[in-house]
């Protein structure tokens, strides 16, 4: 048995496989090791995996041998007693397929094993002791998922210690049958969830995927998914999703200010991302959520991602709720951005079809802030998901002169055909009078765009965006 002074972690030619060598402490009375430590491995690129069940494999002859099983978890192996000759194809989707990497394991060495990567042992002593933490309890269901190579397979050739082919080798008739290469299904990726389909930026998400070929998102409108419904997450199974979106909520911000409108604001974007963050903290998928202007009382004339929340309204709050409970979950993502404009009824729309009918309507000229795109929130989202941007809060709108929505009606008159002084600017104040339940505006609505930019993502001016929208 090969010894380290210090713990440490290694790669391997298939990516996300790590050799962890462990540091053994022996005297007379036998050894010591720490063989999972959460703090010290994670530290040094080994994944916070989330354990939830520990199983031991006991061996009682040499030469027993088992596998290649790829599982639809994580797992990290290793040897309480003994030792064995450890194997691993990678049959995941991607450039990696096929790819071996082998290395024995004694009690100074574990190796971590990633969703995906086909999993087999042959033992090298009697009584050895096999131990695997796995971060997934085993279902029937999950068992569809499993994808099996054949141990003797010629296209992804092992260095067995002791042949297949020998009288001293163990090993299932289930083992032997497994397909070769070249009829295995790789294992695909697992997914990204989507909550809220039909709205606005659940369509350009859509969108997005049917535009880019991606079939690794799945969506569900509130009919299959109602945040209303206590009961929306049963049912899911989040073992098979990396990420979901929620892309769900209730935003009627005057509807709020009713009896009824107040208990579904916050029972949709408060208590059901309360829920959705236990899941996702449960089953250690990422969260992305969508934030709003209207956490903020508007009286900063560009927001920050750190400035404190200050909702004046109930759908602010409910939504200043949602982001406070979201961000509870260690992998999070919330967008928060304003002025949406997608598929559906929108502020665009409404101003379209007003110079249409030759209405010449009021709009309030003292709120500022820009437009957002719901292909840009989409993009986003998924520029987030994909990439390597740390988690967090980050604001994004389109980019721009900050203007007022009257500016904005204008020139949706003006590229339609209309004219710009069609639009008399009132305050907000004007607006409202003798108007009873209407929620408190934010009148400053512009974001600093500057963290979202260091991602590498680059928000499109809102003009640009506007002209493409109507023009569509």
């Amino acid at each position: 048995m090969e010894n380290v002074s210090e713990l440490q972690v290694e790669k391997t030619p298939i990516p996300g496989l790590l050799v962890v060598r462990i540091p053994v402490h022996e005297d007379s009375r036998g050894w010591f090791k720490e063989n999972w430590q959460r703090t010290k491995m994670a530290a040094l690129g080994l994944p916070d995996f989330g354990p939830v069940q520990n199983n031991v494999s006991f061996n009682s002859t040499r030469g027993t041998t088992r596998g290649i099983h790829a599982e639809p978890w994580d797992k990290y192996v290793s040897v309480a007693s003994g030792a064995v000759f450890g194997a691993w194809v990678d049959l995941r989707e991607g450039p990696t397929f096929g790819t071996v990497y082998s290395t024995t394991i004694n009690p100074s060495v574990a190796v971590y094993v990633p969703r995906g990567v086909g999993n087999a042992f042959q033992t090298l002593e009697d009584a050895t002791a096999y131990s695997y933490l796995v971060n997934d309890h085993w279902s029937a269901e999950a068992t569809g998922e499993y994808t099996f190579l054949n141990l003797a397979d010629p296209a992804s050739p092992i260095p067995w210690p002791i042949a297949l082919d020998s009288a001293e080798v163990e090993m299932s008739d289930k083992d032997r049958s497994h397909p070769e290469l070249s009829g295995v299904v790789p294992m695909p990726p697992r997914k990204v969830l989507v909550l809220g389909a039909n709205g606005q930026v659940g369509r350009a998400l859509r969108k997005h995927a049917e535009a880019h070929g991606r079939t690794d998102l799945d969506f569900l409108t509130r009919a299959e998914c109602d945040l209303w419904d206590g009961h929306c997450f049963d049912g899911i199974r989040w073992s098979a999703y990396r990420a979901v979106i929620n892309a769900a909520a209730f935003t009627a911000v005057d509807g709020a200010e009713t009896d009824e409108g107040r208990t579904r604001a916050w029972a949709v974007n408060a208590a059901a991302m309360a829920r959705l963050a236990q899941v996702a903290a449960e089953h250690r998928v990422t969260v992305l959520g969508f934030s709003s202007d209207y956490v903020f009382d508007g009286e900063t004339e560009v927001h920050t991602e750190d400035e404190p929340l200050s909702p004046l309204g109930v759908y602010g709050q409910s939504k200043a709720a949602g982001d406070v409970a979201l961000q509870s979950v260690p992998q999070h993502y919330i967008v928060r951005t304003s002025w949406v404009i997608g598929e559906g009824a929108n502020f665009v729309r409404t101003m379209k079809n007003l110079c249409e009918r030759g209405v010449r309507p009021e709009v309030v000229d003292d709120q500022v802030g820009r437009l957002s795109f719901a292909q840009d929130l989409a993009a986003v989202a998924l520029h987030l998901l994909d990439g390597d941007a740390p988690f967090g809060v980050y604001n994004v709108s389109s980019s721009g002169d900050p203007v007022s929505w009257a500016d904005i009606a204008a020139d949706v008159f003006a590229s339609v055909g209309g004219n710009r002084d069609a639009i008399r600017p009132v305050t907000t104040s004007q607006y409202f009078e003798g108007r009873d339940g209407v929620a408190p505006r934010p009148a400053h609505s512009t974001f600093d765009l500057s963290k979202i930019r260091a991602t590498g993502f680059e928000p499109a001016d809102w003009r640009l965006r506007l002209d493409e929208y109507l023009r569509a």
